[in-house]
């Protein structure tokens, strides 16, 4: 089981433009890891070389942030897990956007990262007045499917199914069934395939 998410605070980060894949979140090149330590320092590292220190990532004033304000179709392309993963590394634990790719978005729902939608001018209003004050905290909260900015707040939608997960801490797959062992390996002694199975492989 994992904990459950109920609302995060913090300094966020703009990243505007319509379908952002996941080569862009997180290139080819760096799948080849076994395990997803170091991805959060080349989350865009493509983009950032390319902007020579202008990119949203690199700039001083968004370093720290945990709220990410993005665009239409972000995370569209291939499904790589490495691109939600290169993210939450980088330190983000929420993504408010108008529009998400559904494996992206599957993605990230397996690792608690909640990616909740809005409006194309309240994303467009939100991501203006972070970029003029980024100092100031957002706070996306998914009992009131709210994200607040001061006296600033906008509608968020999220469909029940990954809202209930969220709020009741049951988005972490691994963790429920590591959590529900031993009931999974009774379930398992009481099948006759499973002991089939065990049998003709003997």
């Amino acid at each position: 089981m994992g904990s459950e998410i109920l609302e995060v605070t913090g300094r966020a980060v703009p990243l505007v433009g319509n379908d952002i894949d996941t080569d862009r979140i997180i290139p080819a090149r760096f799948l080849r890891s076994v395990t997803f330590d170091g991805l959060g320092a080349n989350v865009f590292i493509d983009d950032r070389q390319q902007l020579q220190g202008q990119h949203p990532f690199d700039q001083a004033q968004y370093q720290g942030a945990t709220v990410l304000v993005v665009n239409r179709n972000f995370g569209c392309g291939s499904s790589r897990e490495h691109a939600p993963q290169a993210i939450a590394k980088w330190g983000i634990q929420a993504i408010v956007g108008e529009s998400f790719a559904e494996i992206f978005f599957g993605n990230c729902l397996s690792l608690g990262i909640p990616c909740v939608t809005a409006g194309a001018a309240a994303v467009a209003e939100l991501q203006a007045a972070i970029a003029s004050d980024p100092s100031q905290p957002v706070t996306v909260d998914l009992e009131e499917l709210q994200v607040r900015r001061g006296a600033w707040s906008a509608e968020l939608t999220l469909a029940p199914g990954p809202l209930q997960m969220l709020r009741s801490g049951q988005w972490d797959a691994t963790g429920q069934l590591v959590a529900n062992a031993e009931a999974i390996a009774q379930t398992a002694a009481n099948l006759p395939y499973v002991g089939w199975q065990a049998i003709a492989a003997s």
